[in-house]
Order: structure tokens, then sequence, then C-alpha cells
């Protein structure tokens, strides 16, 4: 005897379902009961006495069971299923909870009624086990005596999975620490120091597109970025005009694309295709579903879970021309202090984390756009263009997210413990040793904080080059003032690496 799919595995094959393979996949067959992890995967191996009976029915109750939910093919499966295999299973067992959850998964994906009864008044039981998937909050449904959990709606629902590393995240209380951070700050050099990340996160957004944000581009997304307390995603007017505030005059968008768009590169005279964008007549009713998660999301069990699932899928849906990577990374923003996981009025600098090794957001990326591209027909015409042959739009719709949320995870904990701390660390000694050039020289702002910069770009002094910038001040000067921050920071200055940068006073305020 050989090892034989079970579960949602099966129900792939057996149901002829179009869609990517689930991260946990089961089988059936002699021998021990094992577990298998690597490269994002999982293949749990049961003993015989496991195995379902060989049914849809079945498999489908062993997957309830035993799997995380994916949403991709637990969606995929409904549509296929008869719904007579759904009616059997609830009339043969009214209060069982694996057939009140079959049943109020396909009522809930095919968005179709079945003729029967409400369940009993029994226990409820939740659609999502928090052992197996990531849940959000719970809103139960009477009919079905189940608490809906599932992670968006029924056009547009994610799934992520409770992963060591996940649930290590959880643990740390990470969004906590920031908190501590905050609340042991100096309220000015914390508004100062937050002024600052606002501009870091603007400068690390643009070059992760390999863009430089200088002058109003910059002052436009560092704008953008102060406003995501207003900024409502559900608005399809608040997306155009986000775009129209980040992204060049002349590709100002008046509303989502109307053509086809792919991410790719130019090789010689032909494009390299890494990745296919929703059809566009299939991208109105995928923005409308998507806004609605984004509704459904707000007080999730797990801010992180849904910035990462509000955020991602909207640089997949790729709306616009232009500007999408910027709103993917605001959405970030938006999510985690909607969700008040951000301390108020505080910014995480979370792109300077991500530009530290931009392999892995690529990696990020292509944990859903490579298994997606399989299942996308599309060729390129005459004119250079993509055409997608296939109906895609499950594809975008349903996915499973755990990997951008282990992401997001580690690059809000990164720069937390890095760009966050240390930038408040910094600017503390910033002004420490500006307060002793200012004991030893009553210089004008604007010069006291230059050399200041000055001295902390250098490691504890002034280079000879940056002397000549001081005309004003003897030798004799400048060495008292280098003597003075020295002791002011006793025993060693703050190493601030070569990140040049004009810090503003603390008289200059913002």
């Amino acid at each position: 005897m050989v090892d034989v799919p079970v579960g949602q595995l099966w129900l792939i094959e057996n149901l002829h379902l179009r869609v990517p393979p689930p991260a946990v996949t089961s089988y059936c067959g002699p021998g021990a009961r094992r577990t298998t992890t690597g490269n994002g995967r999982t293949i749990e191996k049961y003993s015989t006495p496991y195995a379902p009976e060989d049914t849809t029915a079945g498999h489908l109750k062993f997957a309830l069971k035993n799997e995380p939910v994916d949403s991709a093919v637990m969606a995929a499966a409904m549509k296929a299923i008869d719904p007579g295999v759904i009616k059997d299973m609830v009339r043969a067992e009214p209060n069982g909870a694996f057939s009140r959850r079959a049943w109020f998964l396909y009522e809930f994906f095919t968005r179709e009624t079945l003729d029967l009864p409400d369940a009993p008044v029994v226990q409820y039981t939740k659609a999502l086990n928090p052992e197996l998937n990531v849940g959000s909050v719970g809103v139960n449904s009477v009919r079905h005596r189940v608490t809906n959990n599932m992670l968006g709606v029924p056009g547009f629902c994610v799934t992520v999975r409770p992963t060591p590393a996940i649930r290590g995240f959880q643990a740390e209380g990470i969004d906590e620490q920031a908190r501590e951070l905050v609340q042991d700050c100096d309220p000015t050099v914390l508004a100062r120091a937050v002024n600052y990340l606002y501009t870091k996160e603007t400068k690390s957004s643009f070059e992760i597109e390999r863009e430089r944000a200088t002058g109003q581009k910059a002052e436009r997304f560092i704008n953008a970025l102060r406003k995501t307390a207003s900024f409502n995603p559900a608005s399809d007017q608040d997306l155009v005009d986000l775009q129209n505030q980040i992204v060049d005059p002349r590709y100002a968008a008046k509303g989502f694309r109307d053509f086809q768009n792919f991410v790719g590169e130019t090789i010689g005279y032909r494009e390299k295709v890494h990745f296919v964008c929703p059809r566009p007549q299939d991208l109105p009713s995928l923005m409308k579903d998507w806004a609605s998660m984004s509704e459904r999301l707000q007080g999730c069990d797990d801010a992180v879970a849904a910035a990462a699932a509000i955020s991602f899928s909207f640089v997949f849906l790729h709306p616009f021309e232009d500007g999408n990577g910027r709103i993917h990374r605001f959405l970030i923003h938006h999510v985690l202090s909607r969700e008040g996981f951000t301390p108020h009025d505080v910014l995480f600098p979370i792109s300077a984390a991500i530009v530290r090794d931009q392999k892995l957001y690529d990696a990020a990326l292509e944990s859903f756009s490579r298994p997606t591209m399989d299942f996308i027909d599309w060729e390129m015409n005459r004119a250079q263009q993509v055409v997608v042959t296939n109906d895609t739009s499950a594809l975008y719709r349903y996915f499973d997210a755990t990997e951008l949320v282990e992401y997001l995870y580690a690059k809000i904990s990164e720069t937390i413990r890095i760009d966050f701390k240390e930038e408040l660390d910094f600017m503390a000694v910033y002004d420490t040793a500006y307060n002793a050039v200012r004991e030893v020289i009553d210089m004008p702002d604007r010069r006291a904080s230059m050399f200041v910069n000055f001295y902390m770009q250098n490691h504890g002094s002034i280079s000879k080059r940056k002397r000549a910038m001081f005309d004003e001040l003897s030798d004799e000067d400048i060495e008292d003032l280098e003597a003075a921050i020295r002791e002011a920071l006793s025993p060693e200055p703050a190493d601030n690496g070569d990140d040049e940068r004009e810090v503003p006073s603390p008289k200059n305020g913002l």
C-alpha cells in the first residue's frame, strides 16, 4: 500500500479544482503518524486508522477536523460540490460541529441558501479552529450556530496559519515594547524623532522602487502618511485621491485602471513577465470585495495579520498604473494605526527595514505570485501587451497569506528594535550635544545644529573639510566645543554610522 491524499488535497484532485495546493497537505497509509516541514510547506502523514470515508463528505469532514482551512481550496470546493452532499451531512448530523461548519462555509462562499431549516439550539462552533487558523473577530451566524471568524468576506478571504514564527511574535508583544519606549521618552524628543521617521519612511519607500524622494514628491508622501487616521480604504475616492497625491501629476489616475497590466522587466526588445495582475473587467468587483474585507478586518484579533492581508492583497490587485507599491506600504501604516497597534501619532519606518534586505521582500511577494502564475493563462500579443485568456479572479480573492504575515511581523519587530529605538536614543544624545555646544558658545540655532551634525557624522570630531564651514571659529573654539560634547556624552558619543542628515535643533522644533 502507498500513502494516498486525504482532506483538501483529495478535494483538489477529485473535484478537479484549479487552485494552488494548500501549504499543509495530508496523506494516509501504513506506518506511524509523522509531520514533515520544509520550504514553507508541511506534509502530514496519518496512519491507516485515520483514513476518512472515501467520499466528498468524508474528506471534507477530515479537512475541517485536522487541517487549516485554505480559503482558496475551500471556496473552489464549495462551488464545485453538489449541494446535496452538504444537505445530507447536515441532515445526518444536525447537531454536529463539522456538518454545521461545512454548511456555513458552503453558504458563505457560494452565497446560496440551501433548503435546510436553521440549526437547532446547540453550542456555537467557530468556522476556523483557532488552533489551526488565525481568525478575525467573531460574528455569530444564528442559522448555522457557527461563529464567523473568517479573515475576510465571501468575495475576498485569506488564510493565515498560526505558525511557530507567528505565535512567537504574538507572544513577544512587540506593540507593547513600542509603547514602553514612547512612555519612557521625553515628549519633545519623541516629537522630533517621529518627525524624522516620517522622512526616513518616505525616503525608504521610494528607494524600494529605485526612486529618489526629493522636493515636492517627498513632501506629498509625508503629508499622506500624516493623514493615515482619516483615510478610508473602503472609499474608492480616498484611494484615487491618495494615488494622485503621491505620484507625478502627469500619472494621476481618475479611477481604477481599465487596461491589463503586469509586473516585469524589459530585456532587449522583449518583456520578461514576473507577475500578471487581474484582468481589467474583474477589477471593479475585486476592489469592491477588497474594500469589504478591509472593513471586516477592523478589530481583528491580530492587527499584523490584518495589515498584511489588506496591504499585500492591494498590491497584487495593482489597481493603478503608478503608485501601487507606495500605497501598499501606506496601507500597512494605516491598518496598524487604525487597530491601535502603533502608538498614537507615531510611525514605524517599516520601509527602512524592508530596504535593508530587499531580497526578502521580493521573496515574500513571490510567495503569492509564483504559485499564482502557474494558474494564469496568458500570452503576449504583437504590441507587447499581455492578454489573459482564462478566468483568474478567484486567484486574487482567496490565498494563503501566512508567509506575508510572518514577513511583516519580522519587519515590524526589526524596525522597533533598530530604527525606532535607535532614533529615540540618537535624538536624546543629539540634544545633549546641542546643549553642550550652546553652553560654550552662544551660536545661532542652525549653526549649532550643523556643528553637532558634523560631529556625530564624523564619530566624535569635526573633519578638516567641515571646519572650513565655521570660519568664524578659531581652532581653539572648535576644540573647546568638541571637548564639551565629549564630556557631555561621556563615556562615548553615539555612533550614528554614515547617516548624513540634518537634525532639527531643539529650539527649532519640528
